[in-house]
């Protein structure tokens, strides 16, 4: 049975299935991914390429990677290599379709030259200032430019003067000659070269006049043989213009098939911002400590966090796609987070608030190597060996000394099962000065071996634990939503993104785990058995000492 079979259809899925049936052949099916290299991607870009590749993958087809970079201002190497990790981590592969709008830019100069001969574009002699007065405003028709009817001839000159460094930047532009009347604003005479004297991450300083995004973007999609551009709902009103460049350019006579823009809605996450703009803000006013902060939505974030790639095409699977803008919940993302983890993450144990337990009936430096499962979920982990000796360290919440009713961890009295060890009860506690506890003096049932009950006696509660012989520093770094407000897409009249800030965003705890935790590499599932899902920072710490960054904590609340 063929898996895509099995998979939802949404409308892009539909549309392909029609085009299919009147004769597209599957494998002609050729779609991009066309990130601008301006910063990291985020969660929201994975949803889109998800669907780039996805549908060229589901029908034998092909997907290209092209980075739309026509802003020479803002554009970076490292956004490049940053993007192309963060594909390749998802799982796709463009082979070798990996493209530039650069690469296209002389193609694209000549392109605009032939509007301007045909009468079909002209240099504007606007400020952007008039630019914008003269376009107008919805519902009301804007004004032509008094330089709209300049001769082909003349705005050819200028063109090429401007092309030739002539000009200072904002002097001219050069404009489509369409509709100012049009109810479509992209629609009435859009700018689509401007002079911009910056230097170029791939060209350098060879070029000082550079097309808009909305000129090269449409244009490439055709020089590559892109069958079905894919993007999200705001690009909808500029459909037209994007279907007018190709049909007025020579090259509609250079197509087999027409590329055809299909919109679906973006993801908006609950308690997060996908505004490149944004979340370069929350960099440079160091709200985060980079791009890849584990706060931050960012691939490389998540990454860092510990995410995994199945869990978010997982997740980008679940949420479908749509024609409809709408807010998902963070706690979607998590479940998906979490059902991914638990197969695969290793267990461990770990110790954030340590309260000393002596074991009276235990000799003083005998050590007992018990055997602890890897991961219930997959036999195929194997176990490790951890050392069980005299002294242990057990969380301060597992023991209280005047418990409540349904209290059923350690209090004086009781007995707990100590994770793949020993039954344990507690028959003394030590305080210090002012009363604190500081240690507990307890017995085993040495017939518990493993943490059974030898004469089949109830034990309510199973606790974790380390041998503090044994147990190793490390720090824990503990995250919360990065914004206190749900909907980030909606914000209160007069507010910013920063007013909703979360102070608690993150804290640190030291803490101590048990050796095999010194093994883990960054990017390793771990599950700190009864806390949370943790991974190892990739940027900070040291073998010695581990700084373990929380994914996510093991309560699950979606749907419920």
């Amino acid at each position: 049975m063929n898996e895509n079979e099995n998979k939802p259809m949404h409308f892009i899925r539909q549309i392909i299935a029609e085009d299919i049936a009147k004769g597209l052949e599957p494998s002609a099916v050729h779609t991009r991914f066309p990130p601008e290299p301006n910063g990291c991607l985020h969660i929201g870009h994975a949803k889109a390429f998800c669907i780039d590749f996805g549908m060229a993958l589901e029908n034998g087809g092909k997907c290209n990677l092209r980075f739309d970079d026509t802003n020479p201002d803002k554009e970076e190497t490292r956004f490049v290599e940053s993007i192309k990790e963060d594909v390749h981590w998802l799982g796709f592969d463009w082979e070798d379709r990996l493209y530039y709008a650069s690469d296209y830019f002389e193609k694209l100069y000549s392109l605009a030259e032939e509007l301007i001969m045909s009468g079909k574009a002209y240099v504007c002699t606007l400020s952007p200032e008039e630019f914008k007065e003269y376009r107008g405003v919805p519902g009301q028709p804007g004004r032509p430019s008094p330089w709209r009817d300049r001769p082909p001839e003349e705005s050819l000159d200028l063109f090429r003067r401007m092309r030739a460094g002539e000009f200072e930047e904002g002097a001219y532009v050069l404009r489509a000659k369409i509709d100012m009347a049009s109810p479509n604003l992209h629609m009435r005479d859009p700018a689509i070269y401007r002079i911009k004297k910056a230097g170029h991450h791939r060209t350098g300083d060879k070029w000082c006049i550079y097309p808009m995004y909305d000129f090269a973007h449409c244009l490439s999609d055709a020089i590559e043989g892109i069958t079905h551009s894919l993007c999200t709902l705001e690009f909808e009103v500029h459909r037209p213009l994007y279907d007018w460049f190709i049909d007025n350019t020579s090259i509609i006579k250079t197509l087999k098939v027409h590329p055809r823009q299909y919109e679906f809605a973006r993801l908006n996450l609950s308690h997060t911002v996908m505004s490149k703009r944004k979340l370069q803000q929350l960099v440079a006013d160091k709200i985060v400590d980079g791009w890849d902060d584990p706060r931050m939505p960012t691939l490389s974030g998540m990454r860092r966090r510990g995410y995994t790639p199945e869990a978010i095409k997982d997740f980008c699977e679940t949420i479908g796609v749509t024609k409809f803008n709408s807010l998902t919940e963070l706690a979607l993302l998590e479940h998906c987070l979490r059902s991914d983890l638990n197969k695969k993450a290793l267990r461990r144990m770990a110790v954030f608030d340590p309260l000393e337990v002596e074991i009276e009936n235990w000799e003083d430096g005998k050590i007992d190597m018990l055997d602890a499962v890897n991961n219930p979920e997959d036999e195929s982990a194997g176990s490790r060996k951890i050392a069980f000796s005299r002294r242990i360290y057990i969380e301060r919440s597992d023991f209280m000394e005047n418990p409540p009713k349904k209290f059923f961890r350690l209090s004086p009295g009781n007995e707990v099962r100590l994770r793949y060890a020993y039954l344990l009860k507690c028959n003394k506690v030590v305080k210090d000065a002012g009363g604190n506890v500081v240690k507990l003096l307890c017995t085993i049932d040495p017939a518990s071996r493993g943490g059974s009950s030898p004469d089949g006696r109830k034990v309510k509660a199973t606790i974790h634990w380390l041998s503090a012989e044994h147990a190793k520093p490390a720090t824990a770094r503990l995250f919360e939503n990065l914004f206190t407000r749900a909907d980030m897409t909606n914000l209160p009249e007069g507010s910013d993104v920063m007013d909703f800030i979360n102070p608690e965003s993150l804290s640190e705890r030291e803490i101590i785990v048990e050796p095999a935790l010194l093994e883990a590499t960054p990017g390793t599932p771990l599950q700190f058995e009864r806390n949370a899902y943790f991974t190892v920072d990739s940027k900070l710490g040291s073998r010695e000492h581990p700084v373990f960054n929380r994914t996510v904590t093991l309560k699950d609340s979606y749907g419920k």
